[in-house]
């Protein structure tokens, strides 16, 4: 069997989340049902009042494109059980019974497709909604795999399904062999991937499993003696996943920034989440985080798409290659200015522990040579005045 469709995977780096249900409208976040105590008639009923911009879609995915995502994985259904999609009359707990009365998964897999960005699809496991969940578990699994299999049906190749929840019932039958295999019917190079939660980072819980998860968590090597198994690591710009009005803690561009690289170290890829506000768009400050982020990206794209992680070790950097150039990324480099403007750091001596000789140096950033202390070192030049991108990357060859 081929598995050119995982390595392909692997190559994405960096992939927007995108948290969207009926508690975007509350903005208390994803989990304010059960964590905030509230009543479940008047939670659900968030239904009559949730419609969404014609356009968020297109926003969405035109802001994933500018930070140099490749796939985005959208909720199609979270833990409340509200599905973004036409459950083809499963229930009528569904976007088009809702407020906007349109398929939303629909408008995202369009906006995806035209803009060439993977549409993954989020979808829970346990359900908040479903009776069937805790009264007859057998009935509940027929209605999740009629779900998944809609989803699998009805809007074109995916790049995915990745799954959550699990770890609410690891003891249930949750007849994933049934699960996977009708995934495997329609989407046959479809990523399976089924988080373990906080607890069990980078656990393989299936053969079928072409992905581990670290949520909120580094990454480390993904090793597999079998089929390969790629790796993707899971955080949020800000503590929540689902839109929050009183959520300030956002993330600094320069913090995600090297949360990429460390994920890119292990060559897992980097899922960073946004919860959309209830008409659908982002938050300014997370478009510009976003936005921001891509820029560095666009500068280095070669290293975070290309490249991957070597067995060479160095002092103040980590090595890639992408079988023709090698590349050092250095970590919190300062830039140059008059000494009554800013502080310059101390400047960062790479040195590669290798018998092999450094040829053919330039920065990325703006293609100038590096000059070497000697056939394995030099010292990292801060950014000149004007500009500073925080990491910075070296390109050169080994001979």
């Amino acid at each position: 069997m081929s598995y050119e469709y995982i390595e392909r995977f692997k190559k994405f780096g960096f992939g927007l989340f995108c948290h969207f249900g009926l508690y975007s409208v509350l903005e208390k976040g994803e989990w304010a049902l059960h964590s905030l105590k509230l009543d479940k008639d008047d939670y659900f009923s968030l239904i009559k009042k949730f419609n969404p911009s014609k356009d968020w879609a297109k926003k969405l995915v035109s802001t994933a494109k500018k930070a140099g995502c490749k796939y985005i994985t959208l909720t199609t259904r979270h833990h409340e059980g509200f599905s973004l999609y036409d459950t083809c009359s499963l229930n009528n707990f569904d976007a088009p019974h809702s407020a906007c009365n349109r398929d939303l998964v629909r408008e995202f897999v369009d906006a995806c497709n035209n803009e060439g960005i993977i549409p993954f699809f989020y979808h829970t496991l346990l359900d908040w909604y479903n009776p069937d969940y805790y009264n007859d578990f057998p009935k509940y699994i027929e209605y999740l795999i009629k779900s998944v299999e809609i989803l699998c049906k009805n809007y074109g190749k995916i790049g995915g399904l990745w799954f959550d929840g699990y770890w609410d019932n690891p003891n249930a039958d949750w007849q994933f062999d049934r699960l996977y295999s009708t995934i495997r019917k329609y989407q046959p190079d479809a990523m399976i991937i089924n988080n373990t939660g906080l607890s069990e980072l980078g656990k393989v819980t299936h053969p079928e499993i072409d992905s581990v998860t670290f949520e909120r968590g580094l990454p480390v090597q993904v090793l597999s003696d079998g089929k390969p198994i790629a790796g993707e690591m899971c955080e949020g710009i800000t503590d929540h996943w689902g839109y929050t009005s009183g959520d300030i803690s956002f993330k600094s561009v320069s913090h995600l920034i090297e949360t990429l690289v460390d994920c890119r170290k292990y060559n897992c890829n980097f899922l960073l989440n946004a919860g959309p506000k209830g008409d659908g768009t982002l938050t300014a400050i997370e478009t510009e985080i976003l936005t921001y982020i891509g820029k560095w990206i666009n500068i280095n794209k070669e290293v975070v798409y290309n490249a991957t992680p070597t067995d060479i070790k160095a002092e103040n950097a980590d090595i890639f290659t992408d079988n023709n150039y090698y590349y050092a990324i250095i970590k919190n480099v300062p830039m140059r200015a008059n000494a009554n403007v800013s502080r310059i750091g101390d400047y960062k001596i790479v040195k590669l522990f290798t018998e092999k000789s450094i040829t053919d140096a330039t920065w990325l950033d703006n293609g100038t040579p590096i000059e070497l202390i000697d056939s394995t070192s030099f010292t990292t030049k801060p950014f000149e005045y004007s500009i500073s991108l925080s990491i910075r990357v070296a390109k050169f060859k080994l001979k």
